[in-house]
C-alpha cells in the first residue's frame, strides 16, 4: 500500500491551485479538529518546504505535503478530485476513517493505529 496516492485528476488540480499563489511550492493536506465527528481535511498553500515537519508526495508534477504528525491518520489515503454539476473539490478515500458525520464534512479515525 502506498502511503498516499494522488490521482491524475487530483494532480492537475494541485498544480492549478498551487499556481494561484506565485510563492507556493505545493499544497499541504492537513487535518483540522472540527465538526461533529472531530476531524476534517484542509488544503492550504505551502510557501516554503520543511521536510523536518512534512512528508512530501509527488505525482505528475504535483507536490503535496502532509505534516508528519498527521501521517498515521492519512496512511493509505487516495487523494482524488471530482468535478460535478453541483459541487467540485478534492475527495479523500481514507482507510483509517472509523466513521463520518451525517453531512460528510467531518470524520473520526481509529486511534488504535496512532
Amino acid at each position: 500500500m502506498e502511503p498516499v496516492k494522488i490521482t491524475d485528476k487530483a494532480a492537475e488540480q494541485i498544480i492549478a491551485k498551487t499556481a494561484l499563489n506565485s510563492d507556493a511550492v505545493g499544497l499541504r493536506l492537513t487535518i483540522k479538529s472540527t465538526g461533529c465527528s472531530g476531524n476534517s481535511y484542509q488544503m492550504e498553500h505551502v510557501l516554503s518546504e520543511d521536510l523536518n515537519t512534512d512528508d512530501k508526495f509527488t505525482h505528475n508534477g504535483a507536490v503535496l505535503y502532509i505534516p508528519k504528525m498527521h501521517s498515521w491518520m492519512l496512511f493509505g489515503t487516495v487523494v482524488d478530485y471530482e468535478d460535478g454539476k453541483m459541487s467540485s473539490g478534492f475527495v479523500f478515500t481514507n482507510p483509517n476513517e472509523a466513521g463520518r458525520c451525517g453531512c460528510g464534512e467531518s470524520f473520526t479515525v481509529d486511534r488504535s493505529k496512532e
